[in-house]
């Protein structure tokens, strides 16, 4: 299953934004944003409208 990048930020405190990049395997970009929303915004109690993503990319493994 290949690597995804997840950039992003999502509000921490009023007026902060927290920047995050999030690694993790999955089927598609669409299937790692949304996992990536999901442990985010579970992890660190952030509704999702207060996550912005900001690219999804794919991991180059090394040979």
């Amino acid at each position: 299953m290949p690597q995804w990048a997840v950039r992003g930020s999502y509000l921490a405190r009023r007026d902060y934004w927290q920047r995050f990049t999030w690694v993790r395997p999955a089927p598609n970009a669409d299937a790692a944003r949304e996992r990536a929303l999901s442990e985010v915004g579970g992890c660190h109690h952030v509704a999702r409208r207060w996550i912005r993503v900001e690219s999804v990319e794919p991991v180059q493994e090394p040979p």
